[in-house]
Parts: C-alpha cells; sequence; structure tokens
C-alpha cells in the first residue's frame, strides 16, 4: 500500500479532505498546489504558478484549475469541484475513490461503469504543468471535456471580471494558446491526441476560497474560462493535457510524462518524503543563482535568515551535497551582498553566514580550501560589526546592540497595525551568541593577524561579563534580551544558540541549566514552543484573524526548526545517550505526514495538544532542521557500534 494514500470515505468527506494540500514543485521556481479533492481552498491555490522575471521574480498563477467532464452514451459526470460560498459545485469529489502521492499526485474516480485516473507532475524545469488521464475502465468509448480556469494574477492576489482581459486565443499545434493580460507569457494548452476545442468565453464569478475566509482575508474570486476541448478515449488509452509557458511538441508528451515520473523521488516512507521535500525547496532566480525556497506556497526565494538555517540540512546533512551547498551559498553572498556587509533589517543574520562556513568545513574536514574560498567573507562581515551597522553596533563592553526604530530585527518579526509584537531591542542573547561564535572563529583561524588580535581581546572581555549581562538566577536560565530597562526574563528558546554554536560563552554547567529549562517549559513533540506556557501572554493557537494570528506566533505556538538547535546542543552535552530522545522529538512529524500539507513539515504548530499544524504547508527551515537532526543522530548511533 502506498504511504500517502486517502480511501473514498476520507475523500468524499470534505471536512477532512479539505484540510489536505498536495504540493508540487520544480527547479524554476513553479509549483502545483491544491487540496486532495482538486477544490482550491487558498488563493494560493492552483494548478500552475510560475515566477515572472519581467514583473521581479515573483509568482503569478496562470492556471487556477482544470474541470474533467465524462461522457457515457451522452450523460456527462462532472469530476470538478469549486466553493461558490455554501454551495460546492459540481461535486466531483462523490467520484473519488483514491487518492496516493507516490511518486506523483494520482486521483482515481468510479462513475458511470467507468475507472478514470488523473496523474500530475510538472516540468523539471520549464513552467510547464503535465496532467495525464486514462481511461481505466469503461463499456465503450467515452467522451472527456476539459474545461480551463484561467487566473492570470499574482499569488498574493484576487482577480475579478474585467474588460480589460484579452479572452482571444490563437490555434498551436495541438492545441491554443491566451495571454490574458499584457506583459504575462502565453500559457499554452496542448493535448497529445487530437481534439476539438470550442472557444465560449465566460467570468465564473464568486469562486471561494474557504481558508482565506477563515483567515479574515478577501475570499471570493472571478475566473476565466476561456472554452473547453473535447475529444474520445477508449479503454486502456492515456492522454496528456500540457499546460506551458513554451509551446511543445504535441508528439513528445507522452515520453516526457514517462521521463519525468521515472525521476521523480519516492514518498514510501517517512524518510523518503522529507528527501522528496528537500529536493523541492530549491529554485534559480532572476541572476542565475540556486536558492532556497522558504516554505509554499506563499513565502519568496532567497531569504537570507532563512537560507542559513534551512541548508545545511537541506544539502550536506541530506545528501553530502556539498556542491550545491556552496553554489547557494555563492549565490546568496551575490544576492545579498548589502544585506550581508553593510546593514539589513535582521540583526544576527549576517553572522550566520559564518556559522555556514563552519559547517562546510566540519563536514568537509578541508579548513584550508574552505578558509581560502570563503575567509575574507567571514573578515568583512565582523568588520562590519566593530565599524557599526545601521541596525546593530559594537559597544565597548563588546557586546552588539541591535536597535531600529519600529522594526523587529530578530527572527520574531511578526508585527500588528504596523507595531512589532516582540520588538527585542538591545543586547538579543542569540545576537551576541552568534557574535561570540564569529569573534572565536576569526581569533582560532588567524590569531597572529590585527582582526583576530582583536577579536581574541573582545571575546575575553564578553567572557568575563556575559553571566552577569544574561544569567537570570531565579529561573536558571538566559535572558531572551537586555536593554536600559534591564533584563527580559522572558522564557524563549532564543537561548538555545549559547548551547549549540560551536564556540559557546558559558560553562557545561550553565548550558545545562539552560537545556533544562528549555527542556521543562519550551519543548513539545511538535517543535519548540516561543514562550513558556507560564507566562501571561501565552497564546498557544495560531488560530483567528491576521491580528491574533500574528500575537500568538512568537508568544506559544511551535516552531520545528528550533528542534536542531535544542537538539544538536543536548548531544553537544550529554553525547550518544541523547540518541533515543532526539529520536523520539522528530517521530512526532511522522504522524502528521498526511496532514495539512502531506508529505511535508509544516511551518508553525500549535503549542498545545492537539499541536496542529498551521503556516507554510512545506518549511524549508522544518525539513532542512530535521534532516539536520537525523544525520546527527546516524552519527551518533554509527559512533556507538
Amino acid at each position: 500500500m502506498a504511504y500517502l494514500r486517502f480511501n473514498k470515505a476520507e475523500l468524499v468527506n470534505l471536512e477532512y479532505s479539505l484540510k489536505r494540500e498536495l504540493l508540487s514543485t520544480n527547479s524554476g521556481g513553479g509549483y502545483l498546489n491544491t487540496t486532495i479533492v482538486g477544490c482550491n481552498t487558498r488563493k494560493y491555490h492552483g494548478l500552475l504558478a510560475v515566477p515572472i522575471y519581467r514583473f521581479g521574480g515573483h509568482r503569478y498563477m496562470l492556471l487556477s484549475a482544470v474541470d474533467e467532464t465524462l461522457f457515457q452514451h451522452n450523460k456527462p459526470f462532472n469530476l470538478g469541484i469549486h466553493c461558490y460560498g455554501d454551495v460546492y459545485e459540481p461535486r466531483g469529489h462523490k467520484y473519488i475513490v483514491d487518492f496516493q502521492m507516490d511518486p506523483i499526485p494520482t486521483v482515481t474516480y468510479s462513475v458511470g461503469g467507468m475507472v478514470f485516473r488523473k496523474e500530475m507532475i510538472l516540468g523539471a524545469k520549464g513552467e510547464q504543468l503535465l496532467i495525464r488521464y486514462t481511461l481505466m475502465e469503461s463499456q465503450g468509448e467515452a467522451v472527456l471535456r476539459l474545461k480551463p480556469f484561467l487566473a492570470f494574477r499574482s499569488i498574493h492576489e484576487l482577480t475579478h471580471a474585467n474588460t480589460d482581459a484579452n479572452t482571444r486565443y490563437r490555434e498551436i499545434k495541438g492545441g491554443v494558446s491566451f495571454c490574458l493580460y499584457e506583459g504575462f507569457p502565453d500559457l499554452n494548452l496542448q493535448l497529445s491526441k487530437a481534439a476539438e476545442y470550442v472557444h465560449c468565453p465566460d467570468w465564473y464569478k464568486n469562486v471561494v476560497y474557504g481558508e482565506e475566509a477563515r483567515r479574515g482575508f478577501e475570499c471570493a474570486e472571478d475566473l476565466m474560462v476561456p472554452g473547453f476541448f473535447e475529444l474520445s478515449v477508449r479503454k486502456g488509452e492515456s492522454v496528456i493535457l500540457s499546460a506551458s509557458t513554451d509551446e511543445i511538441n504535441p508528439a513528445s508528451l507522452k515520453a516526457q510524462f514517462t521521463r519525468l515520473e521515472n525521476a521523480a523521488a519516492p514518498r514510501n516512507d517517512y524518510d523518503a518524503c522529507l528527501k522528496a521535500a528537500a529536493s523541492g525547496m530549491f529554485a534559480e532566480n532572476e541572476n542565475g543563482n540556486i536558492c532556497v525556497c522558504t516554505g509554499f506556497s506563499w513565502h519568496e526565494i532567497g531569504g537570507l535568515r532563512e537560507t542559513c538555517i534551512a541548508l545545511p540540512g537541506l544539502t550536506i546533512y541530506n545528501n553530502g551535497d556539498v556542491m550545491l551547498f556552496e553554489k547557494v551559498l555563492d549565490g546568496l553572498l551575490s544576492d545579498k551582498h548589502t544585506d550581508i556587509f553593510e546593514g539589513c533589517n535582521q540583526s544576527e543574520s549576517p553572522l550566520r553566514i559564518i556559522e555556514l562556513v563552519q559547517h562546510l568545513i566540519s563536514f568537509t574536514g578541508q579548513e584550508a580550501r574552505v578558509w581560502k574560498k570563503y575567509g575574507k567573507v567571514v573578515r568583512e562581515i565582523v568588520k562590519s560589526y566593530f565599524n557599526g551597522r545601521p541596525e546593530s553596533v559594537c559597544h565597548d563592553n563588546g557586546y552588539i546592540w541591535s536597535y531600529k526604530t519600529g522594526v523587529a530585527l530578530s527572527w520574531m518579526n511578526a508585527y500588528v497595525e504596523g507595531r512589532p509584537v516582540t520588538e527585542r531591542c538591545g543586547y538579543q542573547v542569540e545576537t551576541n551568541c552568534f557574535w561570540y561564535n564569529a569573534l572565536s572563529f576569526v581569533a582560532q583561524m588567524e590569531p597572529a593577524s590585527a582582526l583576530g588580535k582583536m577579536c581574541a581581546a573582545t571575546k575575553k572581555k564578553i567572557e568575563e561579563t556575559f553571566m552577569d549581562m544574561f544569567w537570570v538566577e531565579e529561573r536558571h536560565h538566559l535572558a531572551d534580551f537586555v536593554n536600559s530597562e534591564g533584563k527580559n526574563v522572558f522564557t524563549r528558546p532564543n537561548q538555545l544558540y549559547a548551547c549549540s554554536l560551536p564556540n559557546s560563552p558559558v560553562s557545561e554547567e550553565v548550558r545545562s541549566m539552560i537545556l533544562k529549562a528549555v527542556g521543562r517549559e519550551l519543548v513539545t513533540s511538535r517543535g519548540i514552543r516561543t514562550l513558556s506556557p507560564k507566562n501571561p501572554i501565552y497564546r498557544s493557537h495560531y488560530e483567528g484573524n491576521q491580528t491574533q494570528r500574528d500575537t500568538a506566533t512568537h508568544n506559544g505556538c511551535n516552531r520545528p526548526w528550533l528542534l536542531g538547535s535544542y537538539i544538536d546542543a543536548s548531544f553537544r552535552l550529554y553525547g550518544g545517550s541523547f540518541t533515543r530522545s532526539a529520536q523520539d522529538l522528530i517521530d512526532g512529524f511522522q504522524e502528521d505526514m498526511n496532514v495539512h500539507g502531506i508529505g511535508c513539515v509544516a511551518e508553525i504548530y500549535d503549542g498545545d495538544p492537539q499541536y496542529a499544524a498551521h503556516g507554510a504547508i512545506c518549511s524549508a527551515l522544518s525539513v532542512g532542521e530535521i534532516l539536520r537532526v537525523k544525520h546527527l543522530i546516524n552519527k551518533y548511533k554509527e559512533a556507538e557500534q
């Protein structure tokens, strides 16, 4: 039996099936994302979303859906499903008898004595969707009608009926081509078998996306249906539909689909799903650089902080891909040059680049080569903090002070009504831990240089005062940040970096106390809480309107990726004896492989049971850090053998 599979009883229950989403991606930055029954519940859902570089490289939804109708003895059976407020029409989900996702999304329908299969896959790099329709069983020849729903709009917006839309079409080999608005690429719809195209453009109005309504956003849009294709199919026959920004040779579609299917990553167990998800988190940007896609389907690609967190687990600790690690890092240094070396709205992120260099040295053992390639990068980043950056400055006491009016400079960067929920200005504990680690690294690598000596002297200052600066005796853990108002004593996970980075400013005894405090109040089976439940502002559930969600996101909700630092720190302190506990902490996500984003790990989970999944259905940070933890577990298991 397939690992990711759903039966008829589950599929016809819309309360169940509409909460489960499938995702396919390609290396060009495009994606396919919808529910397992094909009913779009988010504005981000659709069959073909593509980046358009003339519009800044942002993603645009070209093809929202395709409705399939089967005719047997002139009787129609419409397999599509859309929500129009309180009404679902048509209700094609009632014909679905099976859905599975190994290796590609496959839906099987049974209706009118026919068994009909639909399989979907994206082209490897080009902006193309391929759908293979197969009439598995039939009492005679059937007629298949395909009706495309066009959007041609940003994934972050909705479209409405308008007179500017160009509803004309252009005939091409094996199909027709559309371009609703100037500047967009053509959408070429082509079939592997000759079909009749009937042009009858019409707006289908008030298609409602339930998840947007639940989140308090605009939720209804109008979609353009330009017409439909119609063709006959025999029992056992397969027909390929291609939706692409390029014109394709229709005669090649069947062979192309087979090649893509054979190359698709398996999703037949937990580990395979993680690896498949990781492989789908990379895309080429407009500069030709390979970037990390932070999370699907609404996050942009190539974020500085997000790439630094996710990259090691997605590459070297996943499959040992040092070449890809360095390609992404080199692209990041180019794309984010100003942010890294001059200033940005992320206080600690440039210092995370230095941790990436340390990961590379640790994994490859090639200290001389890596330092030769990236030593200048490390030096320039450290100098930028000594010299002062717009968001961060090194004070005479050796610590980094981070502040920018009205800006949340840390990863806890949610805003409500334009104001940061957790501003954390001052001496942030994680920024100063990354700073200490950077100082130690430079002092180790070039102790005789002027910069190396400066780093060593500053490092010594911090070591002498770190406990006085951050320790909260009554709680036995570190303050979250310190400013003119004193120590913020909230129990948060940012202090974990004092324990997990290669160089720590605190003793083993202190690290033990920190890990015990975090373990007592923050660790769950779905990640690390962002705030202790004992705190009066704790919010466990990521629900409600945007204000309520943004208030909760860093005040209690779980982040799976924080497990990476917690488990790494625990291994550093306790060694192989922590292996079983580490395994238990990441095994919890195996239960969620068929929930929210199937085969994926979500961005956010509630802070309390039932630990419901929220946010991006597939998070590069979550997937990357779980894969890194798996690498650590295997390393300690091998050491014991």
